[in-house]
């Protein structure tokens, strides 16, 4: 079973087009350079219009601490 839709996969397309072009935006309005930033964007927007995306794994302090102890 896939994972995400194809509303997602045309946001993420559309998004990674924006890049190209100069005019994606990130959320602090700085022009967006970075590829998986277009792609997080992409996804962001899928999510929002109610495209089959997965979950934001979320960036919990877990994961951080557990980096510096090694």
């Amino acid at each position: 079973m896939a994972k995400y839709g194809k509303s997602a996969s045309k946001n993420v397309r559309s998004a990674m087009r924006r890049r190209k072009k100069g005019t994606l935006k990130s959320g602090s309005g700085a022009t967006v350079k970075s590829r998986k930033q277009a792609i997080a964007i992409g996804l962001s927007e899928a999510r929002e219009k109610g495209g089959k995306v997965p979950k934001r794994k979320s960036s919990g302090k877990r994961g951080r601490s557990a980096a510096k102890k090694r």
